[in-house]
């Protein structure tokens, strides 16, 4: 691989659950009716995507664009004393950094982005960060994936891609990069998805399994 592109959101950050809360409970101060399928559904859409679905399928009763401002401003929030990341996520970008240019494609916001990365100190060792609200499509689409390929200068299918949800993983397989799955265990992926991907315990694995440890 010439290059490793990883997601944020479940990989890097454990943040899975802290949205899942954030959104809820907005939608239910606004009206909202969280349905059973919400969580999954919305797992990989960009900004404007599942703030429209929060309105339209959960019914929450304000504009699209006052859902965003209101659930991503509430995350922030969380971000100030410090994202969660998750054990051994810094090391294991700074392992890969010292061999193949790396890159980070979420669905997150930039705002949240870039919160990582100052914190961690990872900055300077990420050239590419893209939300998908920057790319198009969120995932399964693929299409973060392959802008984060292209601001590399890397052949999709000379990257290897780190996810952890259904979408995320339909999203980089999608792009035509090699998978490496870190399953969620808060939203396990689908079965079927999973097996098309090399799975892994932890992303502290993932120096080792690209053979870079």
């Amino acid at each position: 691989m010439d290059a490793v592109v990883f997601d944020l959101d479940g990989v890097l950050v454990d943040s899975e659950t802290t949205w899942d809360e954030v959104r809820r409970a907005f939608a239910a101060r606004h009206g909202g009716t969280w349905r059973d399928d919400s969580t999954r559904a919305v797992q990989g859409m960009s900004t404007p995507e599942w703030a429209a679905y929060l309105v339209e399928a959960v019914g929450v009763r304000l504009p699209p664009a006052e859902v965003a401002a209101g659930v991503v401003g509430e995350m922030a929030r969380r971000y100030d004393a410090g994202p969660p990341v998750l054990p051994g996520a810094v090391a294991a970008v700074r392992a890969i950094a010292a061999h193949r240019p790396v890159a980070i494609a979420s669905s997150s916001p930039p705002v949240l982005i870039t919160s990582f990365l100052t914190a961690t100190g990872l900055a300077p060792l990420v050239p590419v960060a893209v939300s998908s609200e920057e790319a198009g499509a969120g995932k399964p689409a693929p299409d973060v994936y392959l802008r984060a390929a292209e601001l590399l200068g890397v052949t999709p299918s000379r990257c290897a891609a780190v996810e952890d949800s259904t979408n995320g993983l339909r999203a980089a397989l999608a792009a035509g990069m090699t998978v490496y799955a870190v399953p969620n265990p808060h939203f396990p992926p689908d079965p079927a998805v999973l097996a098309r991907a090399t799975a892994l315990r932890s992303v502290a694995e993932l120096p080792a399994a690209l053979g870079l440890a």
